[in-house]
């Protein structure tokens, strides 16, 4: 199977894995993935548009594949792919005016190079709950799941994109379920921490507190966006099962990093929530 990822960060979170588990699934994939950080629908179909106009234009070449430095139109022609995975940047995820008319400018570019393939969207998902930068009394982490489930669903349905990788709704099954209930560290001083230690962040399924240098200095560094190792796993799982069809909960890979209790726990995860897809 080739598959083809137009996206982000997310994106690399959710198929960080994918090899791995699609091999100890006994499939095989080839993986592209046209990646730019914090990229929306709009920059790729814009940096799509530069490179038409000037294929030299390095700006419109962001992509690496098998070594090569190239623009969507070699990405998309450089395989067979049989599908194209897009996908919105989170902090425009849940706001639907986003996605448009950039979704529909690259469905289309998207067919005009690669026809045989079937374009999905990857459904990204909410932030940690203990984000106080962006929720707030009147926006709240369960808001923005329904507000990017509902706006993903809304424009798959305007550009007759049929399916959606359910990423997201796994995220949120876990999140909700009592037994991956993420807790905030209550006893650790945030206002004075000391390099190396971190809080407890049990049931985390995002990256969380991290330490970082800043100008030599170790400085404490909080990610509520980006996925962990845990939510890697759970996203390669959905990606599995969403498009070989096979139970993710039979497999033996795992990352290091998880406890087999935990690593059954979000298989069991992952399988429900592409059931309930369906």
């Amino acid at each position: 199977m080739k598959i083809l990822a137009v996206g982000n960060s997310f994106s690399g979170n959710s198929t960080k894995f994918l090899n791995e588990i699609v091999r100890s699934a006994r499939g095989n994939l080839v993986f592209g993935h046209a990646c730019i950080g914090g990229c929306p629908l709009e920059k790729h179909y814009k940096l799509a548009m530069k490179h038409e106009q000037n294929p030299r234009d390095p700006e419109g070449k962001p992509y690496r594949h098998n070594g090569r430095k190239m623009g969507l139109k070699e990405m998309l022609k450089a395989e067979k792919w049989d599908y194209v995975t897009i996908q919105q940047y989170s902090m425009h995820s849940f706001l639907v005016d986003t996605y448009r008319p950039w979704g529909n400018r690259l469905c289309y570019y998207i067919k005009q190079y690669a026809p045989q393939a079937e374009i999905v969207f990857h459904q990204t998902w909410a932030y940690r709950a203990d984000d106080k930068s962006i929720f707030k009394k009147d926006f709240t982490p369960d808001k923005m799941y329904r507000d990017l489930k509902s706006a993903y669903a809304k424009i798959a349905s305007e550009l007759r994109i049929r399916r959606i990788i359910p990423v997201g709704d796994a995220f949120q099954l876990a999140t909700k379920s009592p037994k991956w209930k993420f807790v905030p560290d209550r006893e650790f001083n945030f206002k004075k921490p000391v390099f190396p230690n971190l809080p407890n962040e049990k049931h985390s399924l995002h990256a969380g507190y991290h330490w970082r240098d800043q100008d030599g200095v170790k400085v404490l560094g909080f990610d509520s966006h980006h996925a962990n190792i845990a939510g890697e796993f759970l996203g390669g799982c959905v990606w599995l099962e969403f498009f070989f069809g096979k139970d993710c909960r039979k497999i033996k890979f795992k990352p290091d990093q998880i406890s087999s209790k935990d690593a059954d726990f979000l298989k069991r995860i992952a399988h429900q929530a592409v059931s309930l897809s369906n």
